[in-house]
């Protein structure tokens, strides 16, 4: 099998993992808060975060370098865990994706002031499409604008800051470091939230919670696989398959469906996306290649990362997640 053609397969199971990940939110969201779902995913996935650290071979202390920059990433991938979480829980799986497919898009912008990343006429032609493409989706006058549509766009920008943060920072900072900082910061912060918040959870959805953090992990591992396979133009791309799964799973389980015009915006939206995504695979583009190097699904806090295990500068993996992919794939 082509090496593309393989990473392209493992990244859309990666997705789709994701998607199913996405649906156990949306599930528990009916009956808990975010701030519950993200203590007890984070608190279940502490044990998968050990593994990491046991297998690391990387010599050095769990100290940042960029204390400023990574507290500033902590901040914004709490508020893209919370606000997203509450969007899946309030609104129709396929329309927050809209919201999120849009992240690229933002951090094209933001890669100005972070990275000093030069944009040109192209890709902010593109920009101006993709924000259009959500304006379709809003359908602003038509329907009302909702708080969960607040979050959604909020938690878009939030990841975009976390994103852009990471490629400004990842070449000097440890990849555990980009990792534990984030989760705990979020078990602390959303356990500080649980006497005002918590109800009492009955076995079957602990055993959800645990599902879910074994989803988010194990397509960290896929997508990780993917991209040690392909090319990271072929692979990028296929992130935008969640929107069939998000479709799929809200006619099946949520009995949501999904209009032409949520449609037409995610058909503007996507190819706005794949057209910034061309641009920066180009040789001379682009310095940074902010969109196509930031892989990673949102930073949450909840569970462990992929933007935490592979290097934004190098393309590499920590050692400890690259034997932990390449037992995926040999097993």
């Amino acid at each position: 099998m082509a090496p593309n053609v393989k990473g392209a397969l493992l990244a859309l199971c990666g997705f789709a993992a994701f998607s199913s990940h996405d649906a156990v939110v949306k599930v528990l969201g009916g009956t808990y808060t975010p701030f519950q779902i993200i203590f007890f995913a984070t608190l279940l996935s502490f044990p998968l975060a050990t593994i990491l650290l046991m297998r690391d071979r990387v010599s050095g202390t769990l100290r940042p370098h960029h204390p400023w920059w990574l507290a500033l990433r902590v901040v914004a991938g709490i508020v893209t865990g919370v606000c997203g979480f509450y969007a899946f829980s309030v609104l129709p799986m396929a329309q927050v994706y809209v919201f999120l497919f849009a992240s690229p898009l933002l951090i094209t912008v933001l890669a100005i002031p972070i990275l000093g990343e030069k944009v040109g006429v192209h890709r902010w032609a593109a920009v101006a499409l993709g924000l259009a493409g959500v304006l379709v989706v809003l359908r602003p006058g038509v329907e009302p604008f909702s708080l969960g549509h607040f979050a959604g766009l909020t938690a878009a920008a939030t990841s975009a800051l976390a994103s852009v943060i990471t490629r400004r920072i990842g070449k000097d900072e440890r990849a555990l470091v980009m990792m534990l900082y984030p989760m705990t910061a979020s078990f602390l912060l959303m356990g500080a939230m649980m006497p005002f918040v918590y109800v009492p959870m009955p076995v079957q959805h602990l055993g959800l919670l645990a599902v879910m953090s074994a989803l988010g992990f194990g397509a960290g591992l896929l997508i990780i696989a993917a991209y040690r396979s392909g090319d990271a133009a072929v692979i990028a791309p296929m992130q935008y398959s969640q929107i069939i799964w998000a479709a799929l799973f809200g006619l099946v389980f949520f009995n949501e469906t999904t209009d032409r015009t949520t449609w037409i915006g995610v058909a503007i939206i996507v190819a706005a996306g794949l057209y910034v995504v061309l641009r920066e695979s180009l040789g001379g583009r682009s310095t940074y290649s902010p969109v196509l190097r930031s892989r990673a699904r949102p930073e949450t806090g909840a569970v462990p990362r992929i933007s935490a295990a592979i290097r934004a500068k190098g393309d590499q993996a920590e050692p400890g997640y690259v034997a932990l992919a390449k037992g995926r794939e040999e097993g």
